[in-house]
């Protein structure tokens, strides 16, 4: 067995060439890093992947992201061999994948995988249950126990009301329910995804991608995960990794590929993403400042220093009561020097896994937000400028990129 987040998809230097001759002079030529359109000009072949390497880990949502021709559909096709490689290794749970023949390349892709592609590929002639179940009956399993887990999948994704219907009276959205049930129907390991929402409209691609990110924290799948937009692959990817012209650019988490672009092409991608959907609270929150509740007015306002907030918390350190600098200098002003008097209990409170974005009703307060653990207990403290200055500093990361390289 994998343990968790242990490695069980891996490509290591990977060569995918179209042609007669792949191993020839292309391959000679795409190896010493020459660009796939030089080598379809001196040699007629096409380079789908040059040198490709990643490690997918267990359970883990692995986006690879690239325009057209960037070598992304290659890449996940070698993982079901779907593709021969030109050079290199595919391993899937310690499987060499590119060794697999006949018979056993058939068990291993039925029972190690499921596959959900950009075009539903539902038959029209059978029900939504019976393409659902469709890979269990190919695997011999009896109808019955097939019919259960169809309708167990069916359920997963909102359509166990469905399981009669005809594939012709789904609409679009739903077909590719029918089309993510049918890889879950047999409960794999693994799941591929080519490009699986690109095809739906966006409401309806964006609430695709809730339903798998509901859906994955409840089966802990291991996912590789297809797709040209760059905003789908921050929001659901653990990691991702950009591909362009059959080459990796940039792997790292959502959070990386937008605070630290590996150049300037990264960077013209962010540079229309919205920095809230994808920072977490926890990259920006500072350590809180505890007020006593004994303390006086002034001795409170000495603690906060430079913060702009403090918090009085009870015995389990949940905080109850928030003191902002603002509201002390009001009561200072009055002479008042209780700090009861000026403690208020309308503060916001927040996650540290949540997103900025899911902060900014709370940060238009212009108070600063308590981050609690999953317990209540206070765990730090999030500042609306503290926001604004994280989007500032991003905004100008890429605009430096882009004056280096775009001017």
């Amino acid at each position: 067995m994998i343990e968790a987040g242990e490695t069980i998809i891996s490509l290591k230097n990977v060569f995918k060439i179209f042609g007669p001759d792949p191993r020839g002079r292309a391959f000679d030529l795409s190896n010493a890093g020459v660009h796939k359109d030089e080598v379809q000009r001196l040699s007629g072949h096409v380079v789908g992947m040059s040198d490709i390497s990643f490690d997918v880990k267990r359970g883990e949502i692995f986006v690879v992201m690239g325009l057209s021709g960037s070598g992304k559909s290659t890449a996940i096709r070698t993982v079901n061999k779907l593709h021969d490689i030109t050079s290199g290794s595919v391993t899937v749970d310690g499987v060499d994948v590119q060794a697999l023949r006949g018979k056993a390349l058939q068990e291993f892709r039925r029972e190690t995988m499921g596959m959900v592609f950009q075009h539903f590929a539902l038959f029209p002639h059978i029900n939504v249950i019976q393409n659902t179940s469709y890979g269990l009956k190919v695997q011999g399993v009896e109808r019955r126990e097939r019919e259960s887990a169809a309708l167990k999948a069916l359920d997963m994704v909102g359509l166990e009301a469905y399981a009669n219907n005809k594939i012709s009276e789904l609409s679009g959205g739903m077909q590719q329910r029918v089309g993510l049930a049918r890889a879950l129907c047999s409960d794999p390991p693994i799941l591929l995804m080519d490009e699986a929402f690109s095809a739906l409209d966006p409401l309806i691609r964006r609430q695709m991608q809730d339903e798998l990110m509901i859906i994955q924290k409840q089966l802990k799948k291991t996912i590789l995960f297809i797709t040209h937009d760059l905003n789908e692959a921050l929001r659901l990817g653990t990691r991702v990794c950009i591909l362009r012209d059959g080459k990796v650019v940039q792997i790292g988490t959502p959070e990386e590929i937008l605070t630290e672009p590996a150049n300037g092409y990264v960077a013209e991608f962010v540079q229309d993403v919205d920095q809230g959907r994808v920072i977490a609270v926890d990259e920006v929150m500072q350590d809180a400042v505890v007020v006593t509740a004994s303390n006086t007015l002034i001795e409170a306002v000495d603690a906060l220093g430079s913060r702009g907030g403090g918090f009085v918390v009870d015995a389990n350190g949940c905080p109850t009561s928030l003191l902002t600098k603002a509201d002390a200098g009001v009561a200072l002003a009055h002479g008042s020097t209780t700090l009861g008097d000026v403690l208020r209990s309308d503060f916001e409170t927040t996650l540290s896994t949540q997103r900025l974005n899911e902060n900014y009703a709370a940060a238009g307060r212009g108070l600063p937000i308590a981050v609690i653990n999953d317990a209540g207990c206070l765990i730090g403290e999030l500042e609306p400028r503290e926001i604004m200055e994280e989007m500032g500093r991003v905004e100008q990361l890429i605009d430096g990129f882009e004056r280096e390289v775009f001017l």
